[in-house]
């Protein structure tokens, strides 16, 4: 397992290395092109413009002083004239191409039929770039036009050796390469310490990952940057301080629930004893045994009903049996089921509805589970001769049931937390901090919402929000 964790760290670090060094090796590539491009130009361009420059005057010098000969006559008898102005190859070939002149004696066995020849003949400046047959290096040629009046006649061209522009444009090069081969090398280590600021990071997150996963909740990742990584090692953070509040509250009630179920179960054994070795023998010692070993079953169950009715939410194994509900008879209902455990508490109930109520598509029983729950609530949370109120109105899309007390209320801190599970707050007299936590999904189940208002001293409001049947239109 840590040679895998190994191999995908290094091979993380691997791909962000060869990312950034693609990046650079293709930057620094097409730079130097362009650079070497550009040089290119530069240097074959200072040529070519000396060339022309060199061909324009001894073209010019024809046209003024030898054109009224023949090429033939000013080969034989002024040739001088035509390379004094450069130290070029200098050729003169006639109209159809025959060479009738060159300077340093090279001969052709045919016509000539360059692009730059044909060009001059069109009486254009043309320019050839390439390899001859009696040189090993590249030439520069340039043609020029010789004119007889508005007659071409023939052609002048000049010829060079590129073998020390190509020499000047290696050693450019050379320096280019190396200056490319140096900024690749300080790309890399550049590469390495960014990649080394992502990946540390990580590396961080992993080890506090793999703590968190044997059980070390205290640890924490540290944050090196606000960024994405950051971010993570925040939630990361938070999930181990939720987990810490989760297992805190788990414990909690774990030995809530085990108090809870501890004194019924005290009272069911005691009587038990007592019954069963017949120390209690009068009538009404043990009607009033029995009773009370009544009782706390029935507290005993209602705890244990609780505790699955969670466990079945929990693991998304609730169903809920759907039909259209008169909210009248569940209000009605209500009514009846909660006036005498409220009168026997001395706390004064009442209850208002809007009529009609409109139909709600759910499961009757589940809802009055939720009231019921709420109520039960609010009883506790009152004195005597305190006032709870049941109030049920259409609002827009839903049916809105407002429970109500002028109880203790729930502090501002404990307010946002009440429905979270198992969580039971100062002022709570939850025999396990789940009872709203399952009203909440049983209403969430009904596509509807519950929520709390509440100050100290001054009473709580619970809302509790259900849709309303769709009417479908009639056919």
């Amino acid at each position: 397992m840590e040679r895998i964790k190994k191999m995908a760290k290094e091979s993380i670090k691997k791909r962000l290395v060869s990312n950034f060094m693609i990046v650079i090796i293709v930057t620094v590539l097409i730079f130097e092109m362009l650079l070497i491009g550009l040089v290119r130009k530069y240097y074959y361009g200072n040529v070519e413009d000396i060339l022309i420059n060199q061909i324009k005057i001894s073209a010019s010098l024809y046209e003024k002083y030898f054109s009224s000969k023949s090429l033939e006559e000013n080969v034989l008898d002024d040739v001088d004239a035509f390379w004094h102005q450069t130290d070029a190859q200098v050729q003169i070939i006639d109209s159809k191409g025959q060479v009738l002149m060159d300077s340093i004696g090279v001969t052709y066995d045919s016509p000539m039929e360059s692009g730059d020849f044909k060009k001059a003949l069109n009486g254009e400046i043309g320019k050839y770039v390439g390899s001859v047959h009696y040189d090993s290096n590249k030439v520069m040629a340039i043609s020029h036009p010789l004119k007889s009046g508005n007659e071409i006649v023939g052609v002048l061209r000049f010829v060079t050796s590129l073998k020390w522009v190509d020499l000047v444009m290696k050693n450019i090069s050379i320096i280019f390469i190396g200056i490319g081969v140096l900024v690749m090398a300080i790309g890399a280590l550049v590469s390495l310490f960014l990649a080394n600021t992502i990946i540390e990071p990580i590396k961080d997150l992993i080890k506090s990952a793999e703590k968190m996963t044997e059980g070390d909740f205290q640890t924490r990742a540290k944050i090196f940057y606000n960024d994405e990584i950051g971010k993570l090692s925040n939630t990361l953070n938070y999930m181990a301080e939720e987990i810490l509040k989760r297992e805190r509250l788990k414990n909690d009630f774990i030995s809530s629930v085990s108090h809870e179920i501890r004194t019924p179960l005290t009272g069911i054994k005691g009587w038990a004893v007592l019954l069963n070795n017949g120390i209690v023998k009068d009538e009404d010692s043990i009607k009033e045994g029995l009773n009370i070993i009544e009782k706390e079953s029935e507290r005993l169950t209602e705890m244990v009903e609780e505790l699955l009715d969670f466990s079945k939410l929990l693991s998304g194994e609730v169903t809920i049996k759907r039909e259209k509900i008169h909210m009248e008879k569940i209000i009605e209902y209500i009514k009846t089921h909660m006036t005498p455990i409220a009168y026997r508490k001395n706390i004064e109930f009442l209850v208002e509805y809007e009529r009609p109520l409109p139909l709600v598509n759910g499961d009757k029983n589940k809802i009055k589970q939720v009231l019921i729950n709420i109520l039960d609530n609010a009883f506790k949370f009152v004195d005597e001769n305190g006032v709870v109120k049941l109030r049920a109105e259409k609002e827009k899309s839903h049916v809105h049931i407002l429970i109500e007390d002028n109880g203790c209320g729930i502090c501002e801190k404990d307010l946002p937390r009440v429905k979270e599970k198992f969580y039971k707050g100062k002022n709570s007299k939850s025999k396990n901090g789940i009872g709203l936590s399952i009203c909440d999904e049983i209403v969430k189940i009904h596509g509807g919402q519950l929520y709390l208002e509440s100050e100290m001293e001054s009473g709580t409001r619970v809302h509790v929000l259900l849709p309303i049947e769709e009417k479908k239109d009639e056919v």
